[in-house]
């Protein structure tokens, strides 16, 4: 039986910590998943929580956010790549998003309870990093595929499409029908892109 090292271990601990965080997250949000919950959740004590993140259930719900995020951005990416072209890489990136914002957990979490425990700010800084930058990415190509150069104007038509896929994302998460009004924000998000990037 091969012994596991000290920092195998604590990485067993932090995923375990973060796999029952984003259960609860998800299914409870963050006011209704106290930290003892996740804790005895992930087979760990309160204290062994704090020990991993000692910003409490606030670095937690970070680290699942990020969880979310990443998941996302990696998604986004193979839809991307399956695409024929750049502009049907941005429209499969955008469905691709909005059927993500159908999930409850991604909801809860990314969408309702991200901006009022991490702050808009935080929020913002995680996506660049992952969901935003492979947005950007995809327009980048768009534009030079089209013979463009990405300039100060992408930047802010990029920030505008990600707002307005995330503002889709809370009409779905609202919803009585997600799945009927997937469709019609898709077709919306699609105009926009089809206006909003070149041909």
């Amino acid at each position: 039986m091969v012994r596991r090292t000290q920092a195998e271990r604590s990485g067993a601990t932090t995923s375990q910590l973060i796999d029952a965080a984003t259960e609860l997250f998800g299914s409870l949000g963050f006011a209704g998943a106290p930290l003892d919950a996740v804790a005895a959740k992930a087979g760990v004590t309160k204290g062994a929580a704090y020990h991993h993140f000692p910003g409490g259930k606030t670095a937690l719900f970070h680290a699942v956010f990020v969880r979310h995020q990443e998941l996302l951005a990696e998604a986004l990416f193979r839809a991307g790549a399956a695409a024929p072209d750049p502009r049907a890489a941005l429209r499969a990136g955008a469905r691709t998003f909005l059927e993500h914002c159908l999930d409850p957990g991604f909801q809860r979490v990314v969408l309702l309870d991200g901006p009022s425990v991490l702050g808009w700010e935080t929020v913002r800084e995680i996506e660049y990093e992952h969901a935003l930058r492979v947005l950007r990415e995809a327009m980048e190509h768009a534009v030079r595929e089209a013979g463009g150069t990405p300039d100060a104007a992408l930047t802010a038509r990029c920030q505008l499409v990600f707002g307005a896929l995330c503002e889709g994302g809370m009409l779905l998460a609202r919803a009585t029908d997600p799945e009927a009004m997937l469709e019609v924000v898709a077709g919306e998000a699609l105009k926009l892109l089809g206006e909003e990037t070149p041909a």
